[in-house]
């Protein structure tokens, strides 16, 4: 995510991905976000109802999901209030970019480089209190894993902090019912309602769960990760929350 800043991971190496045996929800711990202890973080007020743009590098892989969601600052260590939150939203990776060159079919359709922006907006929900809050960005389903075309990536997490004041009358938490959003459409998909993926369309399938961090051995580059996280072709859906069966995984495990 490039804006808003993150807060950046302190211990792994400025990413935070489930394959280096980061398991989120954030990139770092509230207790070392920055904007409690940088003076120099350059702290956005916020409004509820503000619309917000959300950005980030396509990093040249292409498919998968972003879901975006955003809680009381002092809830951001806790998986499960993202995943409780009623005002998310799910979209594609690839929303507002693609490959730079359509016609690349090396690693396959629609599968070739480029680093161009992508975007989506957010509504800051109407049940957050004013006060410090944090968004969660989650990257899941991304495939190309190490120039594989058939491997799919596990999941990446980064987190921004603001502080809400104001705007939209503020109402209790959950009040507004189930406001959760699915945006499709994304550069193999236009004007479509699904995004393309590898591996899994459910978030937590490709944390790789309790095990521990990877261990690197000498002049073995994918030996620094746990992934990929399975392999397969890559498929199309909505994320499994928008899925008339709850999503499933398909696909088998390495």
């Amino acid at each position: 995510m490039t804006n808003p800043r993150g807060r950046g991971n302190v211990e792994w190496w400025g990413t935070c991905a489930s394959g280096f045996g980061c398991h989120g929800p954030c990139d770092s711990k509230k207790a070392q976000a920055p904007i409690l202890n940088d003076p120099t973080y350059p702290i956005q007020h916020i409004r509820r109802g503000e619309k917000l743009t959300i950005e980030w590098n396509r990093f040249n892989h292409p498919g998968g999901f972003v879901r975006l969601a955003m809680v009381p600052f002092e809830k951001s260590d806790e998986w499960a209030s993202f995943n409780a939150a009623l005002h998310s939203k799910f979209t594609c990776y690839e929303t507002n970019c693609g490959p730079d060159d359509p016609n690349d079919s090396f690693f396959g359709v629609m599968n070739g480089a480029g680093n161009g922006i992508c975007s989506t907006t957010f509504t800051v929900p109407q049940d957050l209190p004013d006060g410090k809050a944090t968004l969660q960005w989650i990257w899941y389903g991304g495939g190309v894993y190490y120039g594989q075309a058939d491997a799919g990536f596990g999941e990446y997490y980064t987190c921004a902090d603001y502080v809400v004041q104001g705007g939209q009358d503020l109402v209790p938490g959950g009040s507004l019912g189930d406001l959760r959003v699915w945006q499709g459409g994304d550069a193999s998909n236009p004007g479509a309602d699904v995004c393309k993926y590898w591996s899994s369309n459910r978030i937590g399938d490709c944390s790789f769960g309790e095990q521990r961090p990877p261990n690197p051995k000498p002049d073995d580059l994918l030996s620094q990760s746990l992934e990929p996280c399975a392999k397969s072709r890559p498929s199309v859906g909505k994320a499994a929350e928008f899925e008339p069966n709850g999503g499933s995984w398909r696909l088998r495990k390495r």
